[in-house]
């Protein structure tokens, strides 16, 4: 019998400890159309040459805030574009911060990275010869976006109600390493990586009658599988899968966050009907994980926010002098853009890189990184935090080029190479651009209250 207590007690005890730390949590979502007016020329694949007339579903920004207190919240911001230009997400979270008090740390921009989406200028400027008007129109179209970012956030802010957050992670498999080769490289003697993350984060938030209202998700894979041959606005598989989960979740907003997907391919791909193959499989991974058990979320909320600077090879004039005369249209267009750079003094030296993470109770952070971050940052991170469930997004608050590794540095190629003159940027980084990304992620890791193993 007294045994028998001690047990009754001690399940009493282990129950008020999970309440305690559940902690007083309130959740709301929101969410705003942000498809362009049509005709609209899409961005991503430098080979298309005329605009969208056409869509196949709408584009949209949604937010996500999980409250603790007013002066204590997190905000995360998802969009279904290429990427957001530094200009655009400062802009809304200095306007977030002015309405509702809202820190730098404490908002994340997201951009799925579809590359059937809207130009947003002047990211990837040089893969078309655009005209004045043009570019008025994509100005004004920038402009919008940011205003309705910030409206994504109001909805979400007035739907604030008392939620249980929990969270799990399932498994799609339909990515693939789009850099490896079997056998030795010819350039490095050694083999290429196949590495790939086939997780699938999912945040889930429940009203008091545990209906979801809100589920965060994710993945780790370029955001392609509709090519250039199409030029029709969708949101390729992530629009297919928050399309499959709010039919199966009436009244709930499904936000998708991608991973770091720089090196990470859809296999199969090329038409609409794989990009709705894959959105299903991933729809299907999230739903398994909310029809299971997931593992329950509470206070406190802390985040974190730092830049570092992450410099660039050494340049010269002469380089780009040549590329001016003898390069492609491409490499004119980026030679043009870097020597009127030079010629005004700008500094060329460094690239300012936003790293950020943030925590919901004591077992789950969000790590944000900008750009378009190879696969290697994503499983490294999680092996240097094994006791923490760890989602990590890649193309947060700003992509505006590739973030490589020095092993990916070291085999050249289009991450790291090729793919910076299509940004405009003057080349590629150095080798300790590594180096000075796991430095802040250890800083902001650190600064929410976890230290690598």
């Amino acid at each position: 019998m007294a045994l028998k207590l001690k047990y009754i007690l001690l399940v009493l005890l282990v129950s008020l400890q999970q309440n305690l730390a559940a902690g007083p949590i309130k959740a709301g979502a929101g969410r705003v159309v942000i498809t362009p007016e049509l005709p609209f020329y899409l961005t991503g694949y430098a080979g298309r040459d005329s605009m969208a007339v056409t869509k196949v579903h709408d584009l949209w920004a949604k937010a996500l805030v999980i409250e603790e207190s007013p002066s204590n919240r997190i905000v995360i911001v998802t969009a279904d574009v290429l990427g957001l230009t530094p200009a655009v997400s400062e802009a809304a979270a200095e306007q977030l911060k002015k309405k509702y008090g809202i820190t730098r740390s404490q908002i994340m921009f997201n951009s799925s990275h579809t590359h059937s989406g809207p130009m947003i200028w002047p990211a990837l400027s040089v893969i078309g010869d655009y005209d004045a008007e043009t570019i008025r129109k994509f100005t004004q179209y920038t402009v919008t976006l940011t205003d309705k970012l910030v409206a994504a956030v109001d909805m979400a802010m007035q739907n604030l109600e008392p939620m249980q957050l929990s969270h799990g992670t399932g498994q799609a498999g339909f990515a693939m390493n789009r850099r490896y080769k079997p056998g030795p490289d010819a350039t490095i003697g050694k083999e290429r990586s196949n590495r790939t993350d086939h997780d699938v984060p999912v945040l889930l938030a429940k009203d008091a009658k545990g209906t979801v209202k809100a589920v965060l998700f994710g993945y780790a894979c370029h955001n392609t599988t509709v090519t250039g041959a199409h030029n029709t606005i969708n949101g390729d598989y992530a629009g297919y899968a928050q399309i499959e989960l709010e039919k199966k979740y009436p009244g709930a907003t499904a936000l998708f966050f991608i991973g770091c997907a720089g090196d990470q391919n859809p296999t199969p791909r090329g038409t609409l009907e794989y990009a709705e193959q894959h959105g299903k499989e991933l729809a299907g991974a999230v739903e398994k994980v909310i029809g299971t058990k997931t593992e329950n979320l509470g206070t406190p909320l802390r985040s974190a926010f730092v830049r570092t600077e992450l410099p660039y090879q050494p340049v010269t004039v002469q380089a780009f002098q040549k590329e001016l005369q003898e390069g492609t249209k491409y490499e004119k267009r980026r030679a043009k853009l870097i020597m009127e750079a030079m010629d005004k003094g700008w500094d060329l030296s460094a690239h300012s890189y936003p790293v950020q993470a943030m925590r919901i109770g004591n077992r789950l952070t969000i790590l944000s990184l900008s750009g378009e971050v190879v696969v290697d940052y994503s499983l490294n991170a999680k092996k240097q935090y094994p006791g923490e469930h760890l989602f990590v997004a890649g193309y947060c608050n700003q992509v505006v080029c590739y973030i490589p590794t020095e092993r990916i540095l070291e085999e050249g190629g289009y991450e790291p190479v090729s793919s910076q003159m299509y940004y405009g940027m003057p080349g590629p980084f150095q080798k300790n651009i590594e180096a000075k990304v796991n430095a802040a992620i250890r800083t902001v890791m650190q600064k929410v209250g976890l230290s690598k193993k």
